[in-house]
């Protein structure tokens, strides 16, 4: 039997993206999303939500530039981090230790340790009560030829450590259980398609070039090891900002 319950966002998961603002370095900037996804295939469109009095929607707003910067286990402190913080009261980059490095289309920075940063210009912005939606063009992809496998060109996105964002919870991405349209295949391409059985899921690359190198301030705010959802006085959970 199901619960009925009020009106609520409640579609997850969804991904944790870092989104890179800013037309100089000096007004650079960082905002954890989860409010964000595709929504056309041609022209590729994607989008992002927030709440007007958030520091990067002015920024936003006024450039018609953003990023979207897909983010990996070794990441998720700084992207809660970033979710918390405003950068009106100080530099984001500087403070999680992340890089801001040249994007392709727009003025806008790329964060520099994520696996895959999608370049973004705004065509439309929709209020919709308590945030503001920006559809936007995709101008540009860069990805981390790291996860490129030299003999397919394939683009290994299982290997970067992806995160997901749950109900004020982060996660990471579990074992693949099949490929886009295994279920309709004949059985024996299915399945070879399908897995045999559960597997071990294949963390992240350990190499020291995707941690971020976390300032003292941050790493003392912080601490280390598993990211914790931020809680209010009420004991519930805080959606990324």
């Amino acid at each position: 039997m199901k619960q009925a319950w009020k009106p609520g966002t409640v579609v997850y998961p969804l991904p944790a993206v870092l989104v890179s603002c800013g037309a100089t370095p000096d007004e650079y900037n960082l905002v954890t999303v989860a409010w964000t996804g595709t929504v056309c295939t041609s022209p590729p469109m994607c989008y992002i939500s927030l709440r007007p009095e958030r520091h990067s929607y002015g920024i936003i707003r006024r450039t018609g530039e953003f990023v979207i910067n897909l983010t990996t286990e070794r990441m998720a402190r700084a992207v809660d981090w970033c979710g918390v913080k405003s950068g009106r009261d100080c530099d984001k980059f500087r403070e999680t230790g992340l890089t801001p490095a040249p994007a392709a289309a727009v003025a806008a920075p790329i964060v520099a340790e994520a696996p895959v940063s999608i370049e973004c210009r705004v065509k439309q912005i929709l209020p919709l009560g308590s945030h503001d939606m920006f559809l936007a063009e995709v101008v540009g992809v860069q990805v981390d030829e790291r996860y490129v496998d030299a003999a397919s060109g394939r683009f290994e996105m299982e290997r970067a450590g992806l995160i997901a964002y749950s109900h004020g919870e982060y996660f990471t991405l579990g074992e693949a259980i099949g490929r886009f349209g295994w279920s309709v295949r004949r059985k024996k391409a299915a399945k070879a398609d399908a897995p045999a059985g559960r597997t071990e899921r294949r963390a992240g690359p350990k190499d020291s070039a995707e941690q971020p190198h976390a300032s003292a301030r941050l790493r003392a705010e912080t601490g280390a090891g598993r990211p914790e959802p931020r809680r209010t006085r009420t004991g519930r959970t805080k959606r990324p900002r």
